[in-house]
């Protein structure tokens, strides 16, 4: 499989299946080489990706991330080697151990330590007997991993790391962990918006639900980040790090700071001026300004 440095992440769950697979197609014109689809308490995303995949052509269908809770490595691997086989390649598997809430209170599993939960899982997706077709070249998979422990154990047994909501510092530091050989796909939040103060609102808005969840905050706390910016919806320093807002220039330099620090392919969500990131769809018009196909 290869892959662009440039792609889009986005959730479609706010849209019917023929929207989705309208947006996908739109992704796909753009020049986009990646769609990346998260998993929550909407789709199944490896039912989803199917979808889209029979919906478009070229355009790689990654899931970012499909949670190992939802179905066991059996179901995970035989998954993954249908979905490569029936789109010629184009099915890229990200996976992730998901938060605690969502696997207890909404999942209804125990949340196990992650580092243990993960590698048991990975060696038992390896060990997986699966007795239809194979795709022509192995699928890879790729973890979401963010702290040290788990991006060790990604460059030991996976293709590569998949962490959501960081910095380009925190990709240097990946880079530093997986090697020069691992995939490094890190997501970047985006806002065209050069008001500050609109910016930060809904910049503050869209980041109340991951500051709430420990593995982002620890992993905040891990690259540089105090108690202090985490008051009041988080300070300016923190808001300004996580989610580039600003024109088309300063969102293309986020981006550039992730590539030179080491990311292989850098995934861009769109994230909604009005900060509702559970019920709005994403803005296009960025998407439409940073096109591969256009620049």
């Amino acid at each position: 499989m290869k892959i662009g440095k440039l792609g889009v992440w986005a959730s479609t769950e706010n849209m019917t299946a023929e929207e989705a697979a309208s947006f996908a197609k739109r992704v796909e014109g753009w020049g986009y080489s990646v769609l990346w689809l998260p998993e929550a308490v909407g789709r199944n995303v490896l039912v989803h990706s199917a979808w889209l995949l029979a919906n478009t052509t070229s355009l790689v269908i990654a899931t970012g991330i499909a949670n190992i809770y939802a179905r066991d490595a059996a179901a995970m691997a035989a998954a993954q080697l249908t979905l490569a086989e029936q789109s010629g390649g184009r099915f890229l598997l990200g996976m992730g151990v998901s938060h605690a809430p969502i696997v207890e209170s909404v999942r209804g599993h125990v949340f196990e330590k992650p580092i243990g939960k993960m590698r048991r899982y990975l060696e038992a997706m390896a060990k997986v007997q699966y007795m239809s077709p194979r795709p022509a070249e192995r699928p890879l998979t790729l973890v979401a991993a963010l702290g040290p422990q788990m991006l060790a154990l990604t460059a030991e047994l996976a293709d590569g790391a998949h962490p959501y909501n960081v910095t380009p510092e925190h990709t240097a530091e990946a880079r530093a962990a997986l090697g020069p050989d691992k995939w490094l796909c890190p997501e970047q939040m985006v806002l065209l918006e050069i008001d500050p103060a609109v910016a930060r609102a809904a910049a503050r808005k869209i980041l109340e639900i991951y500051l709430g969840l420990p593995n982002y905050r620890n992993n905040l706390v891990r690259i540089g980040f105090g108690e202090k910016d985490f008051e009041g919806g988080g300070s300016d320093r923190l808001i300004d790090a996580m989610i580039a807002w600003g024109d088309e220039a300063a969102i293309r330099r986020r981006i550039q700071a992730h590539w030179d620090a080491g990311a292989d392919h850098v995934c861009i969500q769109a994230v909604p001026h009005d900060g509702d990131i559970m019920n709005g769809r994403p803005n296009e018009r960025i998407f439409e300004l940073l096109a591969p196909a256009a620049g």
